[in-house]
């Protein structure tokens, strides 16, 4: 028998026995069925470019492999199938968590997909946006070592943090903590940009850290998937960009994190949970 062979029989009996394992966690010691979790819906901005359906969609497949037996859908706000109202239909009078992915408080979050679950019949509860959060740190972190960042900075290295950018002061507000985050974990100045909405821009950032002497300037892409926003950003790096935050493990662990601290929480305090 070859190796390989070996490799895929191994592979396959641990898809069993983890596919197994979280099927029997919904069966009590009696052998009574234990009430099924909430859904959990994660709900992605939708994008014309079609790496960034095909990363979400790989982004659900290491939630899933990290809990089994937890139900989880897609829905997106507009541009892609399927669309959060025709995925919250389909699931009739469930009970669901609806997480954005989305790094910042602002329009979607507060608006948008709270009337979309309000006006389905499921009992929904929508969770915080993603950010900021440690575990967005650490992708943010990976991303950048991944595209050369050194594991010693120069002195003259600054970091440029690249977001979608709104109108929404919190949204904001948001972002510059996670600048702020950042900029202690790589112990280097770390300014956020953004490519739409706010200022500064990403090429005007660039410029302000130029003018201080920071001559080694890196774009992180505070992006939760490619697209044409986190392309663009990358294309005005004057030294490395790093790519977008996509299936880095940190962001499944935090799809999870903000769906079980939604489905712990009352639901008047959810609001405070937007920087935990």
């Amino acid at each position: 028998m070859t190796a390989t062979h070996l490799d895929s029989t191994a592979d396959l009996m641990n898809r069993i026995t983890t596919r197994l394992a979280g099927q029997l966690g919904l069966v009590t010691l009696s052998g009574r069925r234990r009430p099924a979790p909430p859904a959990l819906v994660v709900v992605a901005h939708g994008s014309r470019d079609p790496r960034a359906l095909s990363t979400v969609r790989d982004l659900l497949d290491r939630v899933r492999a990290l809990r089994p037996g937890l139900p989880v859908h897609l829905g997106h706000i507009e541009l892609n199938a399927p669309l959060l109202p025709d995925t919250l239909a389909g699931l009739g009078t469930a009970e669901a968590i609806l997480v954005p992915l989305l790094l910042s408080r602002g329009y979607h979050v507060k608006r948008d997909i709270p009337e979309m679950a309000a006006a389905s019949e499921v009992h929904a509860r929508v969770a915080p946006a993603l950010g900021p959060h440690p575990l967005l740190v650490d992708a943010l972190h990976a991303r950048l070592t991944e595209a050369g960042w050194p594991g010693t900075p120069a002195r003259n290295s600054a970091v440029v943090l690249a977001a979608a950018g709104s109108r929404d002061p919190e949204a904001k507000t948001d972002t510059q903590r996670t600048a702020d985050l950042l900029a202690a974990r790589l112990g280097v100045p770390v300014l956020p940009a953004y490519a739409t909405t706010a200022t500064p821009t990403i090429p005007d950032a660039v410029r302000t850290l130029a003018a201080r002497g920071f001559t080694r300037v890196a774009v992180a892409s505070y992006f939760t998937a490619p697209g044409r926003f986190a392309t663009e950003c990358a294309q005005a790096a004057p030294w490395i960009a790093s790519s977008p935050l996509g299936t880095h493990e940190g962001m499944a662990h935090l799809l999870l994190h903000r769906y079980d601290q939604t489905r712990a929480t009352p639901a008047e305090t959810l609001p405070e949970l937007a920087s935990a």
